[in-house]
């Protein structure tokens, strides 16, 4: 049997608020992207790149460009930092100029780059799920919020995980979200996500979950959000029935370096 031919491919780092992923212009379709191991590799932070994530970039015959996410450990979802990066990147690339649509997961995306900020029209979210005294939102991927004092303090890792492998999420799981009030416009947010399978610096569909869930009662409204990586915004209007409409995802997204790697 004759062993696969090595090949060498430019990747890009970016991070959104400290969410970070490998980047790969992929229009050529080059990356064997049913090789799940390979994206767990290069994801390592020991013995690969180091992400949370990889995205490649591909052409997309009705879009301007078609996003394909990977968690580190080879599963897929939608990932609001993640997009923003790769409305960025797509730009950097000249694919898109201040405004796109795009594929992803969960469908197609609009996305703006203004005053150095990509902002991410995500999906809609039909309704919030009350979970005893929690919540539970998708907002492209599964999200449990949970509201929380002395949020610094609070154990993130081994409550997350708990609720991440609890049995009313099996068999697929979701992530988990701590939220703290620091004032009516504004949260900060930790998140332990499924896939990385720990806290990350930050998650951009997880703290519009949040944002969603803390102002679910306004008709309209816009909320800071601090994580540990830094600043995003959330601006939405409430649907007629409940749900929600117009959701915005505000933040930087930033080329960190780019590299070589053999596949």
């Amino acid at each position: 049997m004759l062993s696969k031919k090595s090949m060498e491919i430019t990747f890009y780092k970016y991070q959104g608020t400290g969410n970070d992923f490998v980047m790969i212009d992929d229009r050529k379709e080059n990356f064997d992207a049913g090789d799940l191991a390979l994206v767990s590799k290069i994801c390592d932070r020991k013995f690969g790149v180091g992400a949370d994530g990889l995205i490649l970039i591909r052409n997309h015959k009705d879009y301007d460009f078609e996003m394909i996410y990977f968690n580190a450990d080879g599963s897929q979802s939608m990932c609001g930092n993640g997009a923003r990066c790769a409305v960025a990147f797509s730009a950097f690339l000249e694919i898109i100029s201040d405004k796109t649509q795009f594929l992803a997961i969960d469908g197609p995306h609009e996305a703006i780059i203004q005053d150095g900020l990509v902002q991410l029209l995500m999906g809609d979210v039909e309704k919030i799920e009350e979970k005893a005294e929690d919540y539970f939102v998708n907002t492209g991927s599964p999200h449990h919020v949970r509201m929380v004092s002395k949020i610094s303090d609070y154990p993130v890792f081994d409550e997350g995980k708990s609720v991440r492998y609890d049995e009313m999420y099996a068999p697929a799981g979701t992530n988990v979200n701590f939220v703290e009030p620091i004032s009516k416009e504004e949260i900060y947010v930790r998140t332990y996500e499924r896939g990385v399978e720990n806290e990350t610096l930050s998650c951009g569909t997880g703290v519009t979950a949040c944002a969603l869930v803390y102002a679910k009662d306004q008709d309209k409204a816009e909320i800071k959000i601090n994580t540990l990586g830094g600043k995003l915004s959330v601006r939405f209007t409430a649907g007629q029935t409940g749900g929600f409409q117009d959701i915005w995802l505000i933040g930087p997204a930033e080329q960190v370096f780019t590299g070589k790697i053999k596949i």
